[in-house]
């Protein structure tokens, strides 16, 4: 068939014009929270705020550092991350600063965020992804989401990388004779965690098991006399001081005293859920061997 001049001209205009709103929804940008919530973006983000140390840390290791306007309290790592502005602090939020700062991503935590203020956040229109990692294959995953939430390319990497270091452990420390373990973050109250937390695929990958695994609650108080009572094989201190040591050296018999396994070790590397957590895991099994030795000694 053939058209008139003009009507080529409109044709190709049209044309122009239908590829450039077809290419436009197809730039919209899709990927699931941790909470199963659809997190969808015509653009990538420019400006993105941080609602927990962790996701600070994920942010800056999938590349994303230079869009990270506003953090939470106790987002210190990386360095640069302490000069930015402080807009959460534990659960409480400053949702003021928050809007003024007009991010075009939040990232929040899920269990750690104040519930109310965040579904406030979305009800003002804010696009809001819930971070709760639960697992390894969660924090490789967090790097790839966020990178493609953010347009970085480091993402990708940064999760090859982190699978491969995960890997490397499993493998050297496979088939190692699992130890029972305590694992104390908090000491007034005494306080553990379940098997419901991340850490314990730390554990399974080191070779030990966690003695009060099975209780309901996410990060439990238990008593003095139930850890006593379930002897454990040694027992991990998070950040502990010296009178912490010396509260279990007061139990002679306890086989974790008895065999001098008491060990501190780094909360910030072993409970944050951030692509440090590795390094955090690495010193862990490291302690295991040594509470492995102590125990075949004697």
């Amino acid at each position: 068939m053939i058209f008139p001049s003009h009507w080529k001209c409109r044709y190709a205009l049209c044309l122009f014009f239908f590829l450039t709103v077809l290419g436009t929804a197809s730039a919209d940008i899709t990927v699931l929270d941790d909470a199963a919530n659809q997190i969808k973006l015509s653009a990538t983000a420019h400006r993105v705020v941080s609602l927990a140390p962790h996701t600070t840390e994920l942010l800056f290791a999938a590349g994303a550092g230079h869009t990270v306007v506003g953090v939470s309290a106790w987002s210190d790592y990386p360095a640069q991350a302490k000069n930015l502005p402080v807009v959460a602090d534990g659960g409480r939020l400053d949702l003021e600063r928050i809007i003024n700062l007009q991010p075009d991503l939040i990232i929040a935590w899920k269990n750690g965020s104040n519930a109310r203020q965040i579904k406030r956040l979305k009800t003002l229109g804010f696009t809001v992804f819930e971070s709760e990692p639960r697992s390894l294959a969660d924090i490789a995953s967090s790097l790839e989401r966020f990178s493609t939430l953010t347009g970085t390319t480091e993402g990708a990497q940064a999760a090859k990388h982190f699978r491969e270091h995960a890997q490397q452990l499993k493998q050297r420390y496979a088939g190692r004779k699992s130890l029972r373990i305590f694992y104390q973050i908090w000491a007034s109250p005494l306080m553990t965690l379940n098997d419901q937390h991340l850490i314990t695929e730390v554990f399974q990958l080191c070779g030990a098991t966690n003695v009060f695994g099975n209780l309901s609650t996410l990060a439990p108080s238990v008593s003095t006399e139930a850890v006593v009572k379930a002897n454990p094989d040694a027992i991990f201190l998070v950040d502990a001081e010296s009178s912490t040591v010396r509260r279990w050296q007061a139990f002679p018999k306890l086989k974790a005293t008895h065999h001098n396994n008491l060990f501190t070790v780094n909360g910030t590397l072993l409970n944050r859920a951030g692509p440090r957590l590795l390094e955090g895991a690495a010193q862990l099994c490291e302690h295991l061997e040594i509470a492995r030795s102590h125990l075949q000694e004697r």
